[in-house]
């Protein structure tokens, strides 16, 4: 049953999905369809031992949260204390509103990156213009040479900055221009402009990088480019997001990102943080919780055990594995596959495709969930479009609830890890308890486009909030907001 109502976002980018606040319950033909599969009783021995191992009741709940939180406290005392590895961002200033100037924002987590430029004009006109650009990498460089990658990306900001228009875009006499840099790779941050690369990931393998601050490798090859720029700020884009939502909104203590991969950080009161140890404790900074390393007390099974195994790193990113849009598909695949080899899903023999690896997509299982014919046309287009399955009424209905089944085991242990963040903000502030509003910053693409799992998440918040501490929570969908946050993190932190 639905427990939210959606309300206009005062973002000036206006989000897809909108945000959403707690009210009296209402209930929709999609939220009903959605509980009675979820609900029903299987007759295949596979299928309902997956379902039961997969159960996340509310007390169940309870205990993942309570332990993502010890862990939060954990790796806040010591580095290398829990598996949440709670980075300290040196982000201890966030967007007032009264920025004024011409910033950048620069990036790069994939195989594509994003140059942003924004003029802002303080607290009267806010952005004034923005225009960004988004480049491919090509192949050879992401396995090439740290000095070939940056400095294709130093060409590309050059080329970018030599095309805008004087009118819209103004930088002050005699001042440098300053960027911030989202980095979504794993780095040791050691200053707010500084961070040394800990591995490559996500394709990624440039030689010679591994210990070298990425900072000053960008900050070399614009200037080897004859670019006046400089790197005022690192940040990744769970940063950036918490950032950029601020700026419009003085009650966002916390960005999720919610897409192919996951990751959360929040404000946090400087002198709660024992790894601080001489540093002023008097204020507040962001930490970036890395949860998706989270690994204790979840629901695992033999399928996302397997699965584990064969991944590119096998025993890491567990929570991650549970939870974020990559996963989720292939999940349902594999627990498909294993009911046609011990049952008769699908006829007597196993599709060839079915046993393909990463052919499911997340995607694919938000249109079979949604699928609300009476033959589940849908489901079958997919079922045989993806695996060249010419699935029945009845195989097509327990294929819709394995995908289910997964996905409200995700949204709901993503809604146990929000409440741990919102409890330990809590626990600091006493916001909520006081009846101050605490907005949650989320982006990702299984977030925005997968309104199934948006509920089982929204159901798990009000489960182990309540609804007298619920009802001062919101969670505001800011799409593309990082690189905003990004610029605006470079303002807040220039030399000028």
């Amino acid at each position: 049953m639905s427990l939210f109502t959606f309300a206009a976002s005062p973002l000036v980018i206006t989000p897809t999905v909108r945000s959403f606040t707690f009210s009296p319950p209402r209930c929709s033909k999609q939220t009903v369809m959605s509980a009675v599969r979820s609900e029903s009783t299987s007759t295949c021995p596979v299928l309902t031992k997956f379902q039961k191992n997969c159960a996340t009741p509310t007390t169940f709940l309870r205990v993942v949260a309570d332990a993502i939180a010890d862990d939060m406290q954990a790796g806040l005392a010591v580095h290398g204390g829990g598996d949440l590895e709670m980075i300290l961002t040196y982000v201890d200033a966030l967007p007032s509103g009264k920025e004024e100037g011409l910033f950048y924002a620069l990036d790069l987590g994939g195989t594509n990156f994003r140059v942003r430029s924004v003029q802002l004009g303080g607290e009267e006109e806010r952005v004034v213009a923005t225009k960004s650009e988004q480049l491919s990498i090509p192949q050879k460089l992401m396995i090439g040479t740290s000095e070939e990658l940056f400095g294709f990306i130093a060409s590309k900001l050059a080329d970018f900055v030599a095309m805008e228009e004087p009118g819209r875009f103004r930088l002050e006499h005699g001042r440098k221009r300053e960027i911030g840099f989202t980095f979504s790779f794993p780095v040791n941050q050691t200053s707010i402009d500084s961070g040394t690369l800990t591995k490559w990931t996500k394709g990624f393998n440039v030689s010679g990088m591994e210990g070298k601050n990425v900072v000053a490798c960008l900050n070399e090859a614009m200037e080897a480019h004859g670019l006046d720029m400089r790197v005022s700020a690192l940040v990744n884009d769970g940063v950036g997001t918490l950032a950029g939502a601020r700026y419009w909104d003085k009650d966002v203590m916390a960005g999720v990102i919610l897409g192919t991969g996951t990751n959360a950080c929040y404000v946090e009161q400087k002198h709660a943080i024992p790894k601080l140890q001489n540093q002023s404790s008097s204020g507040t900074t962001i930490i970036n919780t890395e949860w998706g390393g989270f690994s204790k007390c979840l629901p695992r099974t033999i399928f996302d055990q397997e699965m584990d195994k064969d991944s590119l790193n096998p025993g890491e990113h567990l929570y991650e594995k549970m939870i974020s849009g990559m996963y989720l598909g292939e999940i349902v695949r594999r627990v498909l596959l294993h009911m046609c080899q011990t049952s008769d899903l699908f006829g007597q023999s196993v599709p060839a495709k079915l046993a393909t690896p990463l052919t499911l997509k997340s995607q694919d299982l938000c249109k079979m969930q949604e699928d609300d014919t009476d033959d589940l046309s849908s489901v079958g287009s997919i079922l045989y479009n993806i695996f060249e399955v010419k699935a029945d009424l009845k195989e097509r209905r327990r294929v819709v609830e394995v995908c289910d089944t997964v996905v409200k085991r995700g949204g709901r242990l993503a809604g146990a890890g929000i409440v741990a963040i919102l409890e330990r903000i809590e626990r600091e502030t006493k916001r909520l308890a006081s009846g101050q509003r605490t907005v949650v910053a989320m982006d990702g693409a299984l977030y925005e486009k997968y309104p199934q799992y948006r509920q089982y998440m929204q159901d798990a918040l009000v489960e182990l909030l309540g609804d007298e501490l619920a009802c001062h929570v919101q969670i505001k969908h800011t799409k593309d907001v990082s690189g905003l946050g990004a610029a605006l993190l470079a303002a807040t932190n220039s030399i000028y």
